[in-house]
């Protein structure tokens, strides 16, 4: 059968046949912008988020460090390394294959909110053979409804000391540090260096001592069930490998990842890609080496990558993704758009390296080109940002239909800048249970999402729907940078 191209399937899972035209830059400017309001520690004069203020400023004293800094995941008020870790690689990776399209003044935005991370994952590694992995306990953050200028719920800190396990995240604090110290070399050479030398040391702890870091004792009841690795390790090694041999084009890491793919499970096609699994990004992160570098050798990573791509086809023979009547890309469990974000931004990279070689992909009886990729890529924003059956623009701020009830502490609270008296852990529980609004617009962040039919109600009492997280939002960083870029895209 001769193969055909499909130039416009996306159409088939419109479903509303309409477009509103966005404001891409605007969107991307309140994509970045969303990282202030979670940010964590002493903030600066130039804070942007003016209804946030200083927290977490003890942060790691029970063990006489200094591990203020870096960001809450979501809604609550604890610092998770294993999401913040991976949040900080794919802001880089944004940067990296889309920052050439950025404004001056966003790229500049992007990179700060890069450091905020970095200053605070270079702490976690800066003890010999210790890695801190998260600071405040989960349960006691959970039972309170609190700002975090309030806390007084226990901030405790979390480490994993060799021989002790923890490949997980300091493999992807090894990743979010080397792609880090790619998005710094030209503008802060000295602090590039200071990256990559510490994401050396992160990897060589995540490969010495290997192990999943929720299996650990000390930090299990901490890390789950909110962060645990459910999907293994070695990914992790893997990915912070490619990212280690794409910043220092060293080949000892072409080695680790050519003679260690098939024991560590590259060849496993598991069509996922986030704080957990890695396989998705680390096939397309690899297959740059194949496709733009020729690096034959590789050609199992780009094969995988493929495979991946073919599943989100829906005319391809391997299609097996599902999506909401109205086009959204679906996928059981909560926090839903992290799948679509991640999933655009893998597009649109692939779609980049296709681009430069005028490439396409053979999908069975199906060729799927980079014109392909990207129209599915921007169906996936244009759903988030309005296009969509509820016309509900899923980012906080966009447009004037937008989540008013979303589940984040800070934002449904009293700001203390207007309200400076203290609010107690449970003194918070009615404006928790409140139809009011929240008082202060965190602009930018992305929740939660719909559920499978295309529904969403308002409700802050609903976290799988409606709690924004740092994960969802970094990629789609990447992606609302290359739509700004290229407006008229069809």
């Amino acid at each position: 059968m001769k193969a055909k191209v499909v130039a416009a399937f996306h159409v088939l899972l419109i479903g509303l046949g309409r477009s509103h035209g966005h404001d891409y830059g605007d969107a991307l400017s309140k994509s970045i912008l969303f990282f202030e309001g979670q940010r964590s520690g002493f903030l600066p004069s130039d804070q942007r988020m003016s209804w946030r203020g200083n927290s977490g400023l003890s942060d790691g004293w029970n063990y006489n460090t200094d591990l203020t800094g870096g960001y809450y995941d979501a809604g609550d008020n604890v610092k998770f390394g294993f999401p913040m870790a991976f949040t900080t690689t794919m802001l880089a990776w944004s940067l990296l294959e889309f920052g050439d399209l950025m404004l001056p003044n966003e790229l500049r935005n992007t990179l700060v909110a890069i450091r905020w991370s970095t200053d605070y994952l270079l702490k976690t590694v800066s003890q010999p053979n210790r890695i801190f992995v998260q600071v405040g306990d989960p349960s006691s953050d959970h039972d309170c409804w609190e700002r975090a200028e309030d806390m007084d719920t226990a901030r405790t800190t979390y480490a994993v000391d060799a021989p002790n396990a923890a490949s997980d995240v300091a493999g992807e604090t090894a990743a979010a540090l080397a792609a880090s110290s790619m998005a710094f070399r030209s503008s802060d050479p000295g602090y590039s260096e200071t990256l990559l030398r510490n994401a050396i040391t992160a990897f060589q702890f995540a490969d010495s001592y290997r192990g999943a870091y929720s299996d650990n004792a000390n930090v299990k009841y901490g890390a789950c069930p909110y962060y645990c690795d459910f999907d293994g390790y070695q990914d992790e090694l893997l990915w912070g490998a490619a990212w280690l041999r794409r910043a220092t084009q060293d080949d000892n890491f072409l080695n680790y990842i050519q003679s260690n793919g098939k024991t560590l499970g590259a060849d496993d096609n598991i069509n996922e890609f986030g704080w957990d699994n890695k396989h998705a990004g680390l096939n397309v992160l690899v297959s740059k080496e194949v496709i733009e570098g020729k690096m034959y050798s590789l050609e199992s990573y780009k094969s995988s990558a493929e495979s991946f791509i073919c599943t989100l086809i829906p005319e391809s023979p391997s299609s097996h993704i599902e999506y909401t009547p109205g086009g959204l890309v679906y996928r059981p469990g909560g926090s839903n758009l992290q799948h679509a974000t991640s999933i655009a931004f893998l597009e649109l990279v692939y779609a980049n390296y296709l681009s430069r070689t005028s490439q396409a992909i053979n999908c069975g009886n199906v060729y799927v080109s980079a014109q392909t990729l990207r129209q599915h890529a921007k169906r996936q924003v244009d759903y988030i940002l309005g296009d969509n059956p509820m016309g509900l623009s899923y980012m906080v701020g966009y447009s004037n239909y937008y989540p008013q009830r979303i589940h984040h502490r800070g934002s449904s609270l009293p700001s203390i800048k207007d309200h400076p008296q203290f609010i107690a852990c449970k003194e918070g529980s009615i404006y928790y249970n409140s139809t009011n609004p929240n008082p202060n617009v965190l602009m930018g962040a992305i929740v939660g999402g719909p559920d499978e039919n295309d529904g969403y109600v308002d409700d802050r009492v609903d976290f799988r729907k409606s709690e924004p997280t740092t994960y969802i939002n970094a990629p789609f960083v990447g992606v609302l940078a290359y739509f700004a870029a290229n407006p008229n895209f069809s």
